[in-house]
């Protein structure tokens, strides 16, 4: 008998044929986040469930699914899963890594070109029919080229970002739990603690995930460090800013610009941060290339059929689980 796999958004085309050929496929009907009384009900029902960063699976979801085989995450992060609680009833966790790093570093630099040159208040002002002709003065930004980038987290992301760094002949800064040799050896990076980066980078771009320990990593006392001519870039996770206190920051004009993928309670962003010319603001589409999705979708299409074998998966964010049944 076919497995039967839940899929709580609809996946690239090409992967559903894929997937639909292989299992008995379920897929939420609608344009929107499943909700959580329709995600429980499914996890009690499927053998393996390719799900959204979205998605929050709890311990009481998870303590209410016995025949659960796995849950493949269409992302690279996973905190909205308790893995913890995963691993103690014996269900494998995966992700979504290393195809999505050139995208996301991709529309890093978007945001930083966005929100430095400050392109999408001049588009707004160009089309409003306010522009009259050139001034000496008119939407003028922070410089790009020879200015200093820090990197929040020197993984495969931001070692993405700082790599591009190089057309603009940038200082490059990062911090890091661990040396990044290829940064240090290639770009002459320094490894720096976070106080030192952010009172002296001009553009700093974070690329960490969210847990405990980076819950408003970015705080009050942080933001006071910045240079009032700095822009930040966040592409990681909205809880590792401290929104409310940015906003603030932003208004003050204690720092020049921001752009942002992520928000502190998404999909909702607070009106304030709506209404700030100084803030660049997109959709969560740091891996929205059609490329991308298609290597995001094959890679949870892998995870799933190893899952459903009971073999490690290729992106497993706890592989004890699998390694113990051996």
């Amino acid at each position: 008998m076919k497995a039967r796999v839940f899929i709580t958004r609809r996946l690239p085309e090409k992967v559903m044929l894929e997937l639909e050929d292989l299992y008995i496929v379920e897929c939420n009907p609608y344009d929107r986040n499943i909700y959580p009384e329709e995600l429980e009900a499914a996890l009690q029902r499927c053998d393996v469930i390719i799900t959204m960063l979205a998605d929050k699976i709890d311990a009481d979801m998870l303590k209410k699914s016995p025949n659960l085989k796995g849950i493949c995450n269409y992302a690279v992060g996973y905190n909205n899963i308790d893995v913890q609680v995963a691993t103690e009833v014996g269900v494998p966790v995966c992700n979504t890594p290393g195809v999505l790093t050139e995208a996301t570093a991709d529309l890093a630099w978007a945001l930083i070109l966005a929100a430095s040159r400050r392109i999408v208040e001049s588009d707004r002002y160009t089309r409003a029919g306010k522009f009259t002709g050139w001034s000496p003065l008119l939407m003028l930004g922070q410089d790009i080229y020879g200015k200093t980038l820090g990197i929040i987290g020197a993984g495969r992301i931001g070692e993405a970002v700082a790599r591009r760094s190089t057309g603009f002949d940038m200082k490059v800064l990062y911090t890091s739990n661990h040396e990044n040799e290829w940064l240090n050896d290639n770009l002459q990076a320094a490894r720096k603690p976070l106080a030192d980066l952010l009172r002296e980078s001009d553009i700093i771009s974070l690329h960490i995930p969210y847990n405990q320990n980076t819950h408003h990593l970015i705080d009050a006392g942080e933001l006071k460090l910045l240079k009032p001519t700095a822009v930040l870039i966040n592409t990681a996770r909205g809880k590792v800013v401290n929104e409310p206190e940015l906003i603030k920051a932003l208004q003050e004009k204690r720092l020049a610009a921001a752009g942002f993928d992520v928000y502190y309670n998404e999909p909702e962003i607070d009106p304030e941060l709506k209404a700030l010319d100084n803030v660049v603001i997109v959709p969560h589409i740091g891996s929205a290339t059609s490329e991308t999705r298609i290597r995001m979708a094959e890679l949870v299409r892998d995870n799933v059929a190893a899952c459903l074998k009971g073999i490690l998966p290729p992106a497993i964010v706890n592989p004890q689980v699998i390694k113990g049944k051996g």
